[in-house]
């Protein structure tokens, strides 16, 4: 019987020596490069040295030593062709019957910061993509492995039957070919990115899980993770307790940890629905943000959403414990907070990383047939007096209030309007056809809300918040009639000056930030 044997060349050295003996003691003959051959009779297993088997010397610093007709003619030949059987004895050529191959660190190296062109196109392996999918191709003859894990699998198989099943080789050659574009979509996007080309779109996930079902029972789902992790991602968030997410608690989710964002390290929680906040507030503490955010609407908060940049304490999960919610996210809970909720069992709780980041993250949309991408709307831009276009000028009080309304606003489904006062929301006005329409919802809600407290609206003192200009002066006037002391807006529109005029006959100061920020 003809000895079998192994070609081994990998960057990640994991397990190897422990998976290579065990091939040798299954009377494996093992082929070796360079620094993996150095490993490996290091640790008492003998090798052959790759030139060995070509005849060839490796030159130009390792660029070339695989890339030869002893390597791929030993792993593409045929077993059951006599004529491929015939060409590899005529030219010497022994069989090769597995391939142990992982490539050179070129993720890693790119993401280290500094990284220069030439010490990045070092990190292109050539070698090892090519035995890889000469291997892959011929899977019906040849056990090809790139992932470490698989080594248990493999060796098991070997030690039991002599060789690895059928069924193994095909799933280990669609893994191969799966590494080997994953690894040419990186280098892509890199050089891409170098050479100003963007006319394709290479985008990597990972299945992260699977879900019971999409929107509706009816429509199949999935969740994949990107390749780069972020903060605010529910794709890299802990899940401490609660049954698994469904499709629209990772929507509502990601629309949630968006808000939370943009208020860094000033303690805010949200409540959500539907992708729109229906509670949101800054407190002094997570307590009284928690609060102030439930208190702008007990309602809507029924069975939604919470996340806040605070540590849930015993105080905080006290107060949310009482009342249904799917899911409460923060960067950390406390063990007595954890004790008071998990009691819930249906409830999930996620810890995220939300340190800031500083990269621009795109977002990709799918229509039918495409897909949009653009850079995610993190920016918000910071209001100051000089922007007032009214002639009653804004107080320090009001100009806090816009800032937050201005924060909320963009991530209201357009047309979005929200009413605003000491840092909680009171109104919110969203997806509405008309920027009017958003309003009275707004206002309305508002009204209804100040008289639970025993308040007239009118008394009140509150801000308004548009996420796009206003095309007519109707929403002035309609803020006019709810006694809204301030506005914020874009600006932009070719009747600006109808809204200014009636902001000043209403005695309404307002801003015009020169930004918009539309959410469909």
């Amino acid at each position: 019987m003809v000895q079998k044997r192994a070609l081994v060349s990998v960057s990640d050295k994991t397990g190897l020596v422990e998976f290579v003996k065990g091939l040798q003691a299954a009377n494996w003959q093992i082929i070796a490069t360079g620094g993996t051959q150095k490993l490996l009779e290091e640790n008492g297993v003998k090798t052959i040295g790759i030139s060995e088997v070509t005849g060839f010397p490796e030159i130009c610093d390792g660029r070339v030593k695989t890339l030869h007709p002893k390597v791929h003619g030993a792993l593409l030949a045929r077993r059951d062709e006599p004529s491929h059987m015939e060409a590899l004895q005529q030219n010497g050529i022994g069989l090769i019957d597995l391939v142990c191959v992982n490539l050179y660190p070129f993720r890693q190296t790119i993401a280290k910061e500094g990284t220069t062109m030439e010490e990045a196109i070092e990190k292109i392996d050539i070698g090892g993509p090519s035995m890889l999918r000469s291997a892959a191709k011929n899977w019906n003859d040849v056990t090809v492995v790139c992932d470490p894990d698989d080594y248990t699998r493999v060796l098991s198989e070997i030690q039991a039957e002599g060789n690895t099943k059928k069924e193994t080789r095909l799933e280990l050659s669609a893994k191969a070919y799966t590494h080997t574009a994953e690894y040419d979509m990186c280098i892509a996007t890199y050089m891409r990115k170098a050479a100003g080309l963007n006319e394709k779109l290479f985008l990597e996930y990972d299945l992260k899980q699977g879900l019971r079902y999409g929107e509706n029972p009816h429509q199949d789902a999935k969740f994949y993770a990107a390749m780069e992790q972020v903060s605010y991602s529910l794709a890299s968030a802990k899940q401490l307790h609660g049954k698994e997410l469904s499709y629209n608690n990772i929507q509502d989710a990601n629309a949630a940890l968006n808000i939370v964002r943009e208020f860094g390290q000033t303690p805010f929680c949200v409540g959500l629905k539907h992708m729109n906040p229906c509670g949101a507030a800054v407190g002094k503490n997570g307590l009284e943000a928690w609060t102030k955010a439930y208190e702008a609407d007990k309602v809507s908060i029924f069975g939604g959403i919470v996340a806040t940049n605070c540590v849930v304490d015993k105080e905080m999960a006290e107060q949310m414990k009482p009342i249904f919610l799917e899911i409460i996210m923060a960067p950390s809970f406390t063990q007595e907070a954890l004790e008071i909720l998990t009691v819930k069992k249906n409830l999930r709780l996620l810890e995220v990383d939300m340190a800031p980041m500083e990269t621009k993250q795109m977002q990709y949309v799918s229509v039918n047939g495409g897909l949009l991408a653009q850079q995610l709307d993190t920016e918000t831009i910071h209001l100051t007096k000089e922007m007032c276009v009214t002639a009653l000028k804004p107080t320090d009080e009001q100009m806090t209030d816009m800032q937050f309304g201005w924060q909320i606003v963009k991530h209201v489904k357009s047309n979005a309007i929200v009413v605003v006062k000491d840092g909680r929301t009171y109104g919110v006005g969203a997806g509405q056809m008309n920027r009017v329409g958003s309003a009275a919802i707004a206002l309305k809600q508002a009204q209804e809300s100040l008289a639970a407290e025993g308040k007239d609206i009118k008394d009140a003192g509150l801000v308004m918040a548009s996420d796009g200009f206003f095309p007519f002066s109707d929403c002035v006037e309609s803020a006019a009639e709810y006694g809204i002391k301030a506005i914020v807006q874009p600006g932009g529109s070719v009747r600006d000056a109808e809204s200014i005029e009636a902001a000043n006959s209403h005695h309404i100061t307002m801003l015009f930030s020169g930004m918009r920020h539309f959410k469909h």
